[in-house]
């Protein structure tokens, strides 16, 4: 676990002069709205209040109803499965679809415990990079994947590390992709829509889900990601209704969801849904920073994409050795990500969950770092590639 060491250390040793752009995690106090909302649902109504509960019918309808006006499509309350976050609604997905030796692509740069979750449950990973300049899927290479042991792939819009949101055409080429190799195998491919980071957009950027074009599919969504509240454990696996028979599949979602180890939310969180689905972060402040930020990196010189959606940046490294970069990073007080923790060398991560007082701390240090790299060879190091929680 090197770089979480690295992490750990630079933490002890430079304190409150760091700033910390390396995680999703929140800078500031939670919104006083989503504690209020915690506070409201846990004053009990009945005696089964905090009994166990599985997926609350009426948190399903809360989702259903918010995901039909957003999305245009008629979700049906039965087809919510409430999970822990969307690590939970991924377990559940794999556990539900993946036998043993069945292939799940995953495109690169993933999201860190994609390979563990394949692996668990029996099933092999098979890894496509997308596009280095575009960021987009590269579609040639993910049909040039599929094999007759193709069971699934997982598509992560918006993107986490890149920001890119996937346009319409890419997803409908990726679902003819996969109809057409589902026809050759004799049985579907499904598509795992990975969409924690849906409503974190830019200025409106335009969303496509890819529910809507490929009828064997199923929306993963945290909570985490839209309230800041990573530890709150709630998300839901959805299913199309477009996807035939549904029941079977509804009923094997809910029986791996037991048996994985009670992949559902706790109960107060559920109760709480009413008021937590209808609220946001400040987007515009989101906004704010990430234009700050991307406007400064790129006059120092970094090359930085902008992104679309999440709240990261993934400048290029000016070094070739991503991981030697962060570390001069860490000696100007900076605390990022190497891309090659995500497997997507010569880049390096950003999170714009930073406070704005630490974007504007670390604009000098950004600085320095870029001159030292320009004007010196990168070292020879050995470069950590090791897995961080989501």
């Amino acid at each position: 676990m090197s770089f979480l060491r690295e992490v750990e250390a630079a933490e002890a040793e430079r304190g409150p002069r760091l700033s910390n752009l390396a995680f999703g995690n929140p800078q500031d106090l939670p919104m006083r709205g989503y504690v209020d909302a915690l506070q409201h649902a846990a004053e009990p109504e009945h005696k089964d209040w905090f009994a166990y509960t599985l997926s609350d019918p009426g948190a399903q309808r809360v989702v259903a109803e918010s995901l039909r006006a957003e999305l245009g499509l008629p979700f049906d309350p039965e087809d919510i499965a409430m999970t822990s976050g969307a690590f939970g609604a991924l377990a559940a997905a794999l556990l539900a679809i993946v036998d043993p030796g069945d292939e799940v692509v995953m495109n690169l740069p993933p999201w860190f415990f994609y390979e563990a979750m394949i692996v668990s449950v029996g099933g092999v990973p098979v890894k496509v990079t997308v596009d280095r300049e575009t960021l987009d899927l590269d579609l040639g290479a993910i049909e040039a994947a599929m094999t007759p042991r193709t069971r699934a792939i997982i598509v992560n819009t918006p993107n986490n590390p890149t920001g890119r949101v996937y346009p319409p055409e890419t997803l409908e080429r990726l679902a003819t992709i996969l109809a057409a190799a589902s026809e050759r195998n004799g049985r579907p491919i499904w598509l795992i829509s990975d969409e924690p980071y849906r409503k974190l957009r830019f200025y409106g950027a335009p969303f496509t889900s890819p529910l809507s074009l490929y009828p064997y599919a199923m929306m993963i969504y945290s909570y985490g990601k839209i309230l800041l509240t990573p530890g709150q454990r709630m998300g839901y696996l959805a299913l199309p209704p477009t996807l035939p028979e549904r029941r079977v599949v509804r009923d094997a979602i809910m029986t791996v969801q037991v048996a994985g180890g009670w992949l559902f939310p706790n109960a107060l969180l559920q109760h709480a849904i009413a008021e937590l689905e209808p609220m946001t972060i400040d987007l515009s402040e989101l906004a704010r920073k990430r234009d700050h930020l991307v406007t400064a990196l790129r006059e120092i010189g970094y090359e930085v994409h902008a992104p679309e959606g999440t709240f990261y940046l993934l400048p290029r490294s000016p070094w070739a050795d991503d991981h030697a970069f962060t570390r001069v990073l860490i000696e100007h007080d900076i605390l990022s990500m190497p891309g090659a923790v995500m497997e997507f060398p010569g880049f390096f991560r950003l999170s714009l969950t930073a406070s704005e007082t630490m974007i504007d701390r670390s604009l000098p240090g950004f600085a320095a770092a870029f001159a030292h790299a320009t004007t010196h060879p990168a070292p020879v190091s050995a470069t950590a590639t090791v897995g961080v929680s989501r």
